[in-house]
């Protein structure tokens, strides 16, 4: 094979948002508090300064604030409506319902391919630039029940409590 096809073969694809899901990304951490804001941004810039990184996927924010009738819903779902379980907490209870700002949001990773994944060993190593970047960020990979990996919020004094988010 020629040098020139192989910088083709070799040649990967950096994940990337669209200009509507960067305007979404923009939007959404506008409503988190603004150390939970800093973190994640310190995080992604750590992440795609990393050469490896960079290339297996982009994080970005799924939800930041959510309203307590979008909490209902997630609570139903994998109980009365179809889907996994990916809440114990009902509209009201939850970190994501509190403000803006919230004192939470939840990560997912875009892929070169455009697709979206929620892969816990990619979610548990942004969780390692997460708690660096902040000392006050928990990350709901480490919760001892119910494993929350795309979920991370700050220690405040309202309800919502730590933990299943």
């Amino acid at each position: 094979m020629a040098a020139g096809n192989n910088t083709l073969v070799n040649k990967r694809v950096v994940p990337s948002l669209s200009e509507a899901q960067r305007l979404q990304q923009k939007t959404r951490l506008a409503q988190a508090v603004p150390h939970l804001a800093a973190a994640f941004a310190q995080a992604l810039s750590r992440w795609q300064g990393d050469p490896v990184l960079r290339l297996v996927g982009l994080p970005f924010v799924t939800e930041c604030y959510r309203s307590p009738e979008r909490q209902n819903e997630l609570y139903a779902q994998g109980r009365s409506k179809p889907g996994p379980i990916v809440t114990y907490k009902r509209g009201g209870q939850s970190k994501h319902n509190v403000g803006p700002p919230t004192p939470a949001l939840d990560v997912a990773f875009r892929l070169a391919d455009g697709s979206v994944s929620w892969s816990g060993l990619l979610l548990s190593k942004f969780a390692r630039l997460m708690k660096a970047a902040d000392a006050r960020v928990v990350w709901g990979g480490d919760w001892a029940t119910f494993k929350d990996r795309p979920h991370f919020e700050v220690l405040t004094g309202q309800k919502g409590g730590v933990g299943l988010g």
